[in-house]
């Protein structure tokens, strides 16, 4: 039983989650409205972090960003001001702060999941817009060089 235990691989990330939840336990100690604040604006990228298993969380990864960028401007008032919990309950209670971040989240979100469905779209319509130029070619050079038409297999 001991060699099957030696022989499995060392899990990956487990440092990596140790270290982020000795971050987020010293960001709670520290400084508790500003743990608040972040918890609050990234609610979504938090949400999907735990929901994304794919490897690299792209989902999460981008929820994230987007739910960061839009966190910026709330969490600058905030640091600007007086770094309390009422400070912080002010900006969480602000629907636009809120809205925004959570809006832009959304968007991340919807971004991962409508791009490749688009990329696709647009690769499949190139693809089409080939096939007929070449087919057109085609024509043309049975008709230049007197070859009797002939549809290739697959048509």
């Amino acid at each position: 039983m001991k060699a099957a235990r030696d022989r499995a691989p060392p899990r990956r990330g487990a440092s990596l989650l140790w270290f982020q939840g000795l971050l987020c336990g010293a960001l709670i100690a520290v400084s508790i409205s500003t743990a608040l604040l972040l918890a609050a604006l990234l609610l979504p990228g938090l949400a999907a972090v735990l929901l994304d298993r794919e490897p690299g969380r792209p989902v999460a990864r981008t929820v994230l960003l987007f739910g960061v960028a839009a966190s910026a401007a709330p969490f600058t008032r905030y640091w600007e001001s007086a770094h309390t919990i009422d400070a912080a309950l002010g900006i969480i209670g602000d629907p636009m702060a809120l809205g925004i971040a959570w809006l832009a989240a959304g968007f991340g979100w919807a971004l991962t999941e409508f791009a490749p469905v688009a990329a696709r779209l647009v690769l499949e319509a190139a693809d089409r817009r080939r096939i007929v130029q070449l087919k057109a070619e085609r024509t043309a050079y049975e008709e230049e060089w007197g070859l009797p038409p002939q549809e290739p297999a697959g048509d």
